[in-house]
């Protein structure tokens, strides 16, 4: 079954080392940009109901403000607890000056 995608936002909203929350179909998404390389994962931490376009970015990493866990934003791995579960990524596509997100 082909992956389906959905417009998340412009690329000129997202400069490098920048993240955004984005709603689609009532799925909270974060999309980052890292160094011009679009990616995106769940926006909601799986440690707590916080949502990660708070957080900072560092690196590759994004780290919770509300509970300082990190996780790899590329593959999703908690980096440092108090996370303890993965969190989700979804695959993006960039289409013309448009970032679409794989729902």
């Amino acid at each position: 079954m082909a992956a389906q995608y959905a417009f998340a936002c412009k690329q000129a909203d997202l400069a490098p080392g920048e993240k955004k929350a984005v709603e689609i179909g009532g799925h909270h998404y974060c999309i980052y940009n890292l160094n011009g390389i679009y990616y995106a994962t769940d926006d909601v931490c799986t440690h707590g109901l916080s949502s990660l376009a708070t957080g900072e970015i560092v690196g590759e990493e994004i780290e919770c403000a509300a509970h300082f866990g990190t996780f790899n934003i590329i593959t999703g791995k908690v980096t440092a607890p108090p996370c303890s579960i993965p969190l989700k990524t979804w695959r993006v596509e960039l289409r013309g000056a448009d970032v679409f997100v794989e729902t």
